[in-house]
């Protein structure tokens, strides 16, 4: 009988199942969404944020990223396995067992809800069509290009919702959809650049995605277009909130990494797509966050 491995090994493979570290890439932009939504309650004479609060979004938003990536795992695991280069994922190489997968989606899943029914009446009435979001998307590519789009809203959901959550209040501004369009074009871009990889393989089994509807170079102009939606969108969020120099610098600072990302993938050369994805995006989202929290705090 083989042993049970141990539970340091257990939970260190539930993290790589649901790539925890990836978390860098959405949960920045949901607290830059608190700074600003607690800037923003504050001029109007609202009550802001608490520590306690504060802690619910992050563990909501850290739940319901969980939920959608077992999610994604579970109904992919039979094309992930055909794939070469996602064989050895967790799943497909039987490092962790669906069961476990199953049972990691659904404690997540209530988790957020029970984030969101502590946080009060108006984000739990939102809770059950975000988390059909988040957790649909990953069928998209069985019928539809537009999956790398859905994605893109699927995590456009985190700043909207951590505003609503600071604010409690369902007639928000403006600003808040145009930090979501921000979230979702990037999220949206960086995907179908991601998906290059396997644009042949996708063709073979039938998936549908952008580049195989538009190929290589026509998918790099769709990620080039939604990336400068943007940039525009965080310039609107600038203006809209009056937002000081460090978030000015801050956008700017987005826009360069987005040049580079796009000037390092070539129809040519796709070697770079790892360090466009990983690195740069990371880049992305941590430089908004701190330059976020400087104009809320100066």
């Amino acid at each position: 009988m083989t042993a049970a491995p141990a539970p340091w090994l257990v939970v260190r493979r539930l993290g790589g199942l649901v790539r925890f570290s990836h978390t860098v890439f959405g949960l920045p932009f949901a607290l830059a969404a608190v700074a600003l939504a607690h800037r923003h309650a504050l001029a109007h004479g609202g009550a802001g944020l608490d520590l306690g609060r504060l802690a619910l979004i992050v563990l909501a938003f850290t739940a319901a990223r969980t939920a959608a990536m077992g999610f994604n795992r579970i109904v992919d695991r039979r094309i992930d396995a055909a794939n070469p280069r996602t064989a050895m994922r967790e799943l497909p190489a039987g490092l962790v067992s669906l069961r476990a997968a199953v049972l990691l989606t659904v404690l997540s899943s209530l988790a957020f809800l029970g984030c969101a029914w502590l946080l009060g009446p108006v984000p739990l009435l939102l809770a059950p069509g975000c988390l059909i979001v988040v957790l649909a998307y990953s069928l998209f590519k069985r019928f539809s290009w537009s999956a790398h789009l859905v994605l893109g809203l699927a995590l456009s959901l985190a700043p909207g919702g951590a505003w609503v959550a600071v604010t409690s209040d369902l007639a928000a501004p403006a600003t808040p959809l145009w930090l979501m369009l921000a979230v979702a074009t990037w999220v949206a871009g960086f995907d179908i650049l991601y998906s290059l990889q396997d644009e042949t393989f996708d063709r073979e089994q039938r998936l549908h995605s952008i580049p195989v509807r538009f190929g290589t170079v026509g998918a790099l102009v769709f990620s080039a277009l939604l990336h400068v939606g943007t940039v525009a969108a965080l310039v609107v969020v600038h203006l809209r909130e009056g937002l000081g120099v460090a978030h000015a610098v801050g956008v700017a600072l987005i826009a360069a990494i987005l040049v580079y990302e796009h000037a390092i993938v070539r129809p040519g050369d796709l070697s770079r797509i790892d360090k466009a994805f990983f690195d740069l995006n990371g880049y992305i989202s941590m430089a908004y966050l701190a330059c976020a929290l400087i104009a809320t705090l100066v």
